[in-house]
């Protein structure tokens, strides 16, 4: 399942058992750089995840590993890093979806969550050929005995969702979550 490359990216948080697994775009350079997911001060994952309810404790960058403490994991549709998401070619999603695809399927976290439409579109057409318009919140589609939850991209390029928007699709997530697990 280890794919080779010729660029260093960010370690997939991934094992059996997981609750949710939050699958980003790509890795930007900068988080590759420090070596933590959304590690970007502008980036609002971790001010939306803290303020959710998701992880019982305040968590930052520098404890991304941490999360599987709390049943997260973390992966992303591309695993090559680019400085903006425009930077990725259709290549890379016919690349890594497949592995995507493959890594859900192995480790079987009960919610798959995208990052953003861009993600999950681009997973839907590269790694299971199909062309959906789907809308944000759970999805019909699993992927093995994954279900799927699309949330906006906690990007700071993506300012049509607001800090207490995040914040609110994090809340729908962890109530999805616990109902899973009910």
């Amino acid at each position: 399942m280890e794919q080779q490359q010729d660029f260093e990216t960010l370690t997939d948080y991934l094992r059996p058992g997981l609750d949710i697994v939050f699958v980003g775009l790509n890795p930007s350079s900068y988080s590759v750089k420090v070596g933590h997911y959304f590690a970007n001060p502008r980036n609002r994952f971790w001010a939306a995840l803290n303020r959710s309810g998701l992880a019982p404790e305040e968590l930052g960058p520098e404890r991304d590993g941490e999360l599987g403490n709390y049943g997260i994991g973390f992966t992303d549709v591309v695993k090559r890093p680019t400085p903006q998401a425009s930077g990725l070619r259709a290549a890379d999603y016919r690349e890594w979806a497949p592995v995507l695809r493959q890594k859900l399927k192995h480790f079987q976290p009960r919610i798959a969550c995208f990052h953003g439409m861009t993600g999950y579109k681009a997973y839907l057409k590269y790694g299971e050929g199909v062309d959906e318009r789907p809308e944000l919140g759970p999805q019909e589609r699993t992927i093995g005995l994954s279900r799927i939850y699309v949330v906006p991209n906690p990007s700071p390029a993506n300012a049509q969702y607001s800090l207490d928007d995040l914040v609110g699709w994090y809340r729908k997530l962890a109530e999805y979550r616990d109902e899973m697990l009910a």
